[in-house]
Protein backbone atom coordinates (compact mmCIF):
# COMPACT_ATOMS: atom_id res chain seq x y z
CA UNK A 1 0.00 0.00 0.00
CA UNK A 2 1.51 3.28 -1.09
CA UNK A 3 1.71 5.95 1.61
CA UNK A 4 2.36 8.93 -0.66
CA UNK A 5 -0.52 10.98 0.74
CA UNK A 6 0.21 13.09 3.79
CA UNK A 7 -2.59 14.08 6.13
CA UNK A 8 -1.39 17.13 8.04
CA UNK A 9 -2.06 17.47 11.77
CA UNK A 10 -5.25 19.50 12.29
CA UNK A 11 -5.27 22.88 13.95
CA UNK A 12 -7.05 23.03 17.30
CA UNK A 13 -9.92 25.03 15.76
CA UNK A 14 -10.76 22.09 13.45
CA UNK A 15 -12.24 19.95 16.23
CA UNK A 16 -13.92 20.30 19.60
CA UNK A 17 -11.86 20.24 22.78
CA UNK A 18 -13.81 17.03 23.55
CA UNK A 19 -11.58 15.31 20.97
CA UNK A 20 -8.35 17.01 22.03
CA UNK A 21 -7.04 14.03 23.99
CA UNK A 22 -7.44 11.76 20.98
CA UNK A 23 -5.66 14.16 18.62
CA UNK A 24 -2.88 14.66 21.17
CA UNK A 25 -2.32 10.88 21.44
CA UNK A 26 -1.17 10.81 17.81
CA UNK A 27 2.60 11.20 17.73
CA UNK A 28 4.34 13.43 15.22
CA UNK A 29 4.89 11.73 11.91
CA UNK A 30 2.66 10.09 9.35
CA UNK A 31 -0.79 9.41 10.79
CA UNK A 32 -1.50 6.95 7.97
CA UNK A 33 1.49 4.83 9.01
CA UNK A 34 0.17 4.79 12.57
CA UNK A 35 -3.27 3.76 11.31
CA UNK A 36 -1.67 0.98 9.24
CA UNK A 37 0.10 -0.44 12.30
CA UNK A 38 -2.70 -0.26 14.86
CA UNK A 39 -4.75 -3.30 13.81
CA UNK A 40 -1.64 -5.48 13.96
CA UNK A 41 -0.79 -4.05 17.38
CA UNK A 42 -4.25 -4.88 18.71
CA UNK A 43 -4.10 -8.36 17.19
CA UNK A 44 -0.73 -9.00 18.87
CA UNK A 45 -2.12 -7.73 22.16
CA UNK A 46 -5.35 -9.76 22.16
CA UNK A 47 -5.05 -12.46 19.50
CA UNK A 48 -4.02 -15.20 21.91
CA UNK A 49 -6.80 -14.68 24.47
CA UNK A 50 -9.28 -17.42 25.21
CA UNK A 51 -12.99 -16.67 25.01
CA UNK A 52 -13.20 -16.50 28.81
CA UNK A 53 -10.27 -14.08 28.94
CA UNK A 54 -11.83 -11.91 26.22
CA UNK A 55 -14.96 -11.56 28.38
CA UNK A 56 -12.86 -10.10 31.23
CA UNK A 57 -13.67 -6.68 32.61
CA UNK A 58 -11.33 -4.96 35.05
CA UNK A 59 -14.19 -3.61 37.20
CA UNK A 60 -17.95 -3.97 37.60
CA UNK A 61 -19.84 -1.85 35.08
CA UNK A 62 -16.86 -1.59 32.72
CA UNK A 63 -16.89 -3.11 29.26
CA UNK A 64 -15.33 -6.50 28.65
CA UNK A 65 -12.35 -6.85 26.33
CA UNK A 66 -14.70 -8.07 23.57
CA UNK A 67 -16.96 -5.08 24.14
CA UNK A 68 -13.97 -2.73 23.85
CA UNK A 69 -12.98 -4.38 20.56
CA UNK A 70 -16.56 -4.19 19.31
CA UNK A 71 -16.67 -0.52 20.23
CA UNK A 72 -13.44 0.07 18.31
CA UNK A 73 -15.04 -1.60 15.26
CA UNK A 74 -18.14 0.58 15.63
CA UNK A 75 -16.00 3.72 15.95
CA UNK A 76 -13.96 2.70 12.90
CA UNK A 77 -17.14 2.57 10.84
CA UNK A 78 -18.55 5.77 12.28
CA UNK A 79 -15.45 7.95 11.93
CA UNK A 80 -14.66 6.55 8.48
CA UNK A 81 -18.16 7.35 7.25
CA UNK A 82 -17.78 10.89 8.54
CA UNK A 83 -14.44 11.20 6.71
CA UNK A 84 -16.09 9.89 3.53
CA UNK A 85 -19.11 12.18 3.77
CA UNK A 86 -17.23 15.37 4.62
CA UNK A 87 -14.35 14.77 2.18
CA UNK A 88 -16.92 14.35 -0.60
CA UNK A 89 -18.65 17.58 0.37
CA UNK A 90 -21.82 15.96 1.66
CA UNK A 91 -24.08 18.55 3.23
CA UNK A 92 -26.10 18.05 6.35
CA UNK A 93 -25.41 17.08 9.92
CA UNK A 94 -24.51 13.49 10.74
CA UNK A 95 -25.94 11.84 13.86
CA UNK A 96 -24.01 10.86 16.93
CA UNK A 97 -23.18 7.31 17.90
CA UNK A 98 -24.29 6.49 21.42
CA UNK A 99 -21.46 4.14 22.33
CA UNK A 100 -23.06 2.54 25.38
CA UNK A 101 -26.28 1.84 23.48
CA UNK A 102 -24.34 0.34 20.56
CA UNK A 103 -22.25 -1.90 22.82
CA UNK A 104 -25.31 -3.04 24.78
CA UNK A 105 -27.35 -3.82 21.66
CA UNK A 106 -24.54 -5.64 19.85
CA UNK A 107 -23.99 -8.33 22.54
CA UNK A 108 -20.28 -8.41 21.69
CA UNK A 109 -19.50 -10.98 24.39
CA UNK A 110 -21.33 -13.52 22.22
CA UNK A 111 -19.08 -12.76 19.23
CA UNK A 112 -15.87 -14.55 18.27
CA UNK A 113 -12.83 -12.39 19.16
CA UNK A 114 -10.62 -13.57 16.26
CA UNK A 115 -13.46 -12.75 13.86
CA UNK A 116 -13.84 -9.30 15.41
CA UNK A 117 -10.12 -8.62 15.07
CA UNK A 118 -10.23 -9.72 11.41
CA UNK A 119 -13.23 -7.48 10.76
CA UNK A 120 -11.34 -4.57 12.24
CA UNK A 121 -8.26 -5.36 10.14
CA UNK A 122 -10.35 -5.43 6.95
CA UNK A 123 -12.18 -2.21 7.80
CA UNK A 124 -8.89 -0.47 8.54
CA UNK A 125 -7.35 -1.66 5.26
CA UNK A 126 -10.33 -0.40 3.29
CA UNK A 127 -10.29 2.92 5.15
CA UNK A 128 -6.58 3.40 4.54
CA UNK A 129 -7.09 2.92 0.82
CA UNK A 130 -9.81 5.57 0.89
CA UNK A 131 -7.73 7.94 3.04
CA UNK A 132 -4.83 7.70 0.58
CA UNK A 133 -7.01 9.44 -2.00
CA UNK A 134 -8.01 12.40 0.12
CA UNK A 135 -6.54 15.54 -1.38
CA UNK A 136 -5.06 18.26 0.82
CA UNK A 137 -8.05 20.44 -0.11
CA UNK A 138 -10.55 17.74 0.83
CA UNK A 139 -8.75 17.15 4.14
CA UNK A 140 -9.65 20.70 5.17
CA UNK A 141 -13.37 20.30 4.48
CA UNK A 142 -15.60 20.41 7.50
CA UNK A 143 -18.94 19.02 8.51
CA UNK A 144 -21.07 18.59 11.60
CA UNK A 145 -21.35 15.29 13.43
CA UNK A 146 -22.80 14.84 16.91
CA UNK A 147 -23.48 18.57 16.88
CA UNK A 148 -19.76 19.32 16.56
CA UNK A 149 -18.03 20.91 13.57
CA UNK A 150 -14.94 18.95 12.58
CA UNK A 151 -12.54 18.74 9.64
CA UNK A 152 -11.73 15.64 7.63
CA UNK A 153 -8.12 15.59 8.76
CA UNK A 154 -9.18 16.04 12.38
CA UNK A 155 -11.46 13.01 12.02
CA UNK A 156 -8.55 10.92 10.77
CA UNK A 157 -6.45 12.00 13.76
CA UNK A 158 -9.38 11.39 16.11
CA UNK A 159 -9.78 7.88 14.67
CA UNK A 160 -6.09 7.12 15.25
CA UNK A 161 -6.09 8.65 18.73
CA UNK A 162 -9.29 6.90 19.76
CA UNK A 163 -7.81 3.56 18.73
CA UNK A 164 -4.60 4.38 20.61
CA UNK A 165 -6.60 5.33 23.70
CA UNK A 166 -8.18 1.88 23.75
CA UNK A 167 -4.87 0.08 23.13
CA UNK A 168 -3.42 1.99 26.09
CA UNK A 169 -6.50 1.26 28.22
CA UNK A 170 -6.38 -2.45 27.41
CA UNK A 171 -2.65 -2.56 28.19
CA UNK A 172 -2.89 -0.61 31.43
CA UNK A 173 -6.22 -1.75 32.93
CA UNK A 174 -7.36 -4.99 31.33
CA UNK A 175 -4.36 -7.18 30.62
CA UNK A 176 -2.74 -6.77 34.08
CA UNK A 177 -6.02 -8.05 35.58
CA UNK A 178 -5.83 -11.19 33.47
CA UNK A 179 -2.39 -11.97 34.88
CA UNK A 180 -3.60 -11.67 38.49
Amino acid sequence: MSMATVIERPESNEYSSYYGDYVNRVPDGDVLELLAAQADELDELLGGLSDAQARFSFAPGEWSIKEVVGHIVDAERTFAYRVFAFSRGTAGELPSMEQDDCVREAHFDEWDLPEMLEELRLLRQANLIAFLHITPEASLRQGVASGIEVSVRALIYILAGHFQYHIDDLTEKYLPGLAA
